[in-house]
């Protein structure tokens, strides 16, 4: 995102323009494409609210919250693309407010991989997730990228009771 300093992130988070919506996909191609005929475009809230679940010394990816919030809506899916704008929306968020902060740094990406949307990049959310007792690998040479090493041993479950009512 650009010019990360100069939004309102917690505006942007609290318009949820007509959201949830509930869409059917009707081409084969978009239902082999994402997984399912039926997809829900869930406001950042509901990201937030999902956020602030997982406990001190635990992580989830986005995949889980996806998988979580379509759960919820009773749908196959949840919009990929929405859920990594809407996420990242809750990072900054969280970073621009002094009270009431989200656990952004313990939501990771595909196969436990940090987030350099996040604010100030990976610097932050690995020196969060080693104060929690996580240790971050690096891979690569030239593009290097981090992970939080044996993630899945750290994954908080999501699959508690699911209601229209957070």
């Amino acid at each position: 995102m650009a010019n990360e300093v100069n939004k309102d992130f917690n505006a942007m988070m609290n318009n949820s323009k007509n959201m949830p919506k509930i869409v059917e996909i009707k081409d084969e191609k978009g239902i082999k494409k994402w997984g399912g005929k039926t997809m829900v475009v869930a406001p950042a809230l509901e990201y937030d609210a999902v956020m602030k679940l997982i406990p001190e010394g635990k992580v989830v990816t986005t995949k889980e919250i996806r998988e979580y919030i379509a759960k919820k809506h009773k749908v196959e899916i949840t919009c990929p693309l929405t859920a990594g704008i809407f996420i990242n929306i809750c990072a900054w968020a969280s970073y621009q407010r002094d009270s009431d902060k989200t656990p952004f740094w313990r939501v990771l990406k595909a196969g436990g991989e940090l987030n350099g949307k996040y604010p100030s990049a990976i610097s932050l959310q690995k020196e969060l997730l080693e104060k929690e007792g996580h240790k971050i690998i690096t891979k690569g040479t030239k593009n290097i990228r981090y992970f939080v090493k044996d993630y899945e041993n750290k994954l908080f479950s999501l699959k508690g009771d699911i209601s229209n009512n957070e």
